[in-house]
């Protein structure tokens, strides 16, 4: 039984990380074009990311959308998941289902939705729908953290608070947003990460004129895989596992994949 558990762990692992190996690989080979096995090695491709104008831009534009749309997602959980949570209107758990429903439906839903909405506005192609567009939809996950967050909280502590004098507003800024600090971080930064890969609603959004690094990747591979894509994957993959490592060492990482629920 130990044989065959190692024998099973061992082959999830390799389908997991083989492809990465390759890529890595592959992002290392000399030539223009791509050649496997590697006959001769260079790191001018990731070079390339920082001197290249249009992979820089489209770089850019991916960061100046994450990092607001992260923010946004946040602005729209906290307010919600602490009124769920506060007030246990009725129908909470339809609005929760609300919550949750963007990131449980295809996103090209979302994104057609999006795209009607800013044509009819007559804003076509803004990066700022983009960023609305991503707050919006990824506002699910720093509601799932937080509302996590919100039930692991001891309601002893809440109750101290309230026989020292504290009214609900002082109640929340001294004692429960610090709390929370953990798991808006952890919702934060997932929604960042996601953000920053997301292809199908940036495309549809504003793609034609705001390139964002999904879609420089995929409009490149129109001219065959090249080395500089391979790099480019490689390093945002290294940033993403980067920052979900931090969040399993220092942050609430456990909580957002459902670890400890039953305790509360």
């Amino acid at each position: 039984m130990r044989l065959f558990r190692f024998f099973v762990i061992s082959a999830v692992v390799i389908f997991l990380v083989g492809p990465l190996l390759v890529v890595g690989v592959a992002s290392l080979n000399a030539n223009q074009f791509l050649d496997f096995p590697v006959t001769e090695f260079s790191g001018k491709w990731y070079g390339a990311l920082l001197t290249d104008p249009q992979w820089r831009a489209s770089v850019s534009n991916s960061l100046k959308i994450a990092v607001p749309g992260a923010g946004l997602a946040v602005l729209i959980a906290l307010p919600m998941a602490y009124a769920l949570h506060q007030w246990r209107p009725r129908f909470s758990g339809v609005f929760m289902a609300l919550g949750v429903l963007p990131f449980m439906l295809p996103p090209v839903i979302s994104a057609v939705g999006a795209l009607v909405l800013w044509n009819e506005i007559g804003r076509p192609g803004q990066i700022e729908n983009v960023i609305i567009a991503h707050g919006v939809f990824f506002s699910t996950v720093p509601l799932i953290t937080i509302s996590l967050g919100l039930a692991g909280i001891d309601p002893s502590i809440q109750e101290a608070a309230t026989t020292l004098g504290a009214d609900g507003r002082r109640r929340f800024f001294t004692v429960t947003f610090p709390l929370l600090v953990p798991s808006i971080v952890t919702g934060y930064v997932a929604a960042f990460v996601l953000s920053l890969n997301e292809y199908i609603i940036a495309f549809m959004v504003a793609g034609f004129t705001v390139e964002t690094l999904p879609i420089k990747i995929f409009n490149s591979l129109r001219y065959g895989f090249t080395p500089t894509i391979a790099a480019v994957s490689i390093v945002f993959t290294g940033i993403s596992l980067g920052v979900l490592t931090m969040l399993a060492r220092f942050g609430s990482l456990e909580r957002l994949l459902g670890a400890g629920i039953s305790d509360t």
